[in-house]
Protein backbone atom coordinates (compact mmCIF):
# COMPACT_ATOMS: atom_id res chain seq x y z
CA UNK A 1 0.00 0.00 0.00
CA UNK A 2 1.37 3.36 -0.77
CA UNK A 3 0.02 6.00 1.34
CA UNK A 4 1.66 8.98 0.13
CA UNK A 5 0.71 8.76 -3.78
CA UNK A 6 -2.10 10.74 -4.43
CA UNK A 7 -4.13 10.91 -7.53
CA UNK A 8 -4.56 14.21 -9.82
CA UNK A 9 -8.21 14.05 -9.14
CA UNK A 10 -7.78 14.25 -4.99
CA UNK A 11 -5.40 16.99 -5.38
CA UNK A 12 -7.50 18.90 -8.19
CA UNK A 13 -10.56 18.06 -5.54
CA UNK A 14 -8.78 19.52 -3.08
CA UNK A 15 -7.70 23.11 -4.36
CA UNK A 16 -11.34 23.42 -5.65
CA UNK A 17 -12.69 22.68 -2.11
CA UNK A 18 -10.36 25.51 -0.84
CA UNK A 19 -10.99 27.93 -3.39
CA UNK A 20 -14.98 27.43 -3.52
CA UNK A 21 -14.59 27.85 0.61
CA UNK A 22 -12.54 31.03 0.14
CA UNK A 23 -14.84 32.19 -2.28
CA UNK A 24 -17.82 31.61 -0.37
CA UNK A 25 -16.75 33.62 2.50
CA UNK A 26 -15.11 36.06 0.47
CA UNK A 27 -18.43 36.79 -1.10
CA UNK A 28 -20.10 36.60 2.19
CA UNK A 29 -17.95 39.49 3.26
CA UNK A 30 -18.47 41.55 0.64
CA UNK A 31 -22.15 41.47 0.37
CA UNK A 32 -22.27 41.60 4.70
CA UNK A 33 -20.25 44.92 4.36
CA UNK A 34 -21.83 46.31 1.28
CA UNK A 35 -25.23 46.15 2.97
CA UNK A 36 -23.37 47.35 6.55
CA UNK A 37 -23.91 44.01 8.02
CA UNK A 38 -23.89 44.47 11.67
CA UNK A 39 -20.26 43.36 12.99
CA UNK A 40 -21.93 42.74 16.65
CA UNK A 41 -24.01 40.16 15.63
CA UNK A 42 -22.39 36.55 15.73
CA UNK A 43 -23.28 35.26 12.37
CA UNK A 44 -21.63 38.41 10.89
CA UNK A 45 -18.75 38.32 13.04
CA UNK A 46 -17.77 35.01 12.49
CA UNK A 47 -18.01 35.60 8.98
CA UNK A 48 -15.28 38.93 9.02
CA UNK A 49 -13.07 36.66 11.72
CA UNK A 50 -12.82 33.95 9.52
CA UNK A 51 -12.08 36.04 6.11
CA UNK A 52 -9.19 38.08 7.69
CA UNK A 53 -6.69 35.29 7.32
CA UNK A 54 -7.60 35.26 3.49
CA UNK A 55 -7.65 39.12 3.22
CA UNK A 56 -3.76 39.55 5.16
CA UNK A 57 -1.61 38.79 2.52
CA UNK A 58 -3.37 41.29 0.17
CA UNK A 59 -4.31 43.78 3.14
CA UNK A 60 -2.47 46.95 2.05
CA UNK A 61 -3.01 46.43 -2.15
CA UNK A 62 -6.04 49.09 -1.47
CA UNK A 63 -6.94 51.90 0.87
CA UNK A 64 -10.06 51.46 2.34
CA UNK A 65 -12.34 54.10 3.02
CA UNK A 66 -14.85 54.46 6.24
CA UNK A 67 -17.40 52.63 6.91
CA UNK A 68 -20.62 55.32 6.77
CA UNK A 69 -23.71 55.83 8.65
CA UNK A 70 -25.62 54.97 6.22
CA UNK A 71 -24.61 54.10 2.38
CA UNK A 72 -22.94 51.24 0.61
CA UNK A 73 -19.43 49.74 1.66
CA UNK A 74 -17.43 47.99 -1.25
CA UNK A 75 -14.62 45.58 0.18
CA UNK A 76 -12.36 46.69 -2.52
CA UNK A 77 -9.29 44.70 -0.95
CA UNK A 78 -12.12 41.36 -0.86
CA UNK A 79 -12.90 41.51 -4.13
CA UNK A 80 -9.45 41.96 -5.37
CA UNK A 81 -8.84 38.82 -2.91
CA UNK A 82 -11.55 37.16 -4.77
CA UNK A 83 -9.84 37.16 -8.27
CA UNK A 84 -6.11 36.41 -6.50
CA UNK A 85 -7.39 32.76 -5.04
CA UNK A 86 -9.36 32.39 -8.37
CA UNK A 87 -6.18 32.94 -10.73
CA UNK A 88 -4.45 31.17 -8.45
CA UNK A 89 -6.67 28.23 -7.91
CA UNK A 90 -6.23 27.80 -11.71
CA UNK A 91 -3.00 28.23 -11.78
CA UNK A 92 -2.55 25.55 -9.47
CA UNK A 93 -4.91 23.29 -11.08
CA UNK A 94 -2.93 23.97 -14.75
CA UNK A 95 0.81 22.90 -12.80
CA UNK A 96 -1.31 20.00 -11.11
CA UNK A 97 -2.30 18.50 -14.37
CA UNK A 98 1.33 18.92 -15.80
CA UNK A 99 3.27 17.49 -13.13
CA UNK A 100 1.24 14.63 -11.59
CA UNK A 101 1.08 11.28 -13.10
CA UNK A 102 -2.03 9.25 -13.32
Amino acid sequence: MDFYKVSKQSMAAMVNLFVGLAELLLALRVVLRFFNGNPDATFVHWVYTNTQILLEPLRNVFVSAGVTERGWVVDYVALFAMAVYLAGGYLLLGLIGRWVKK
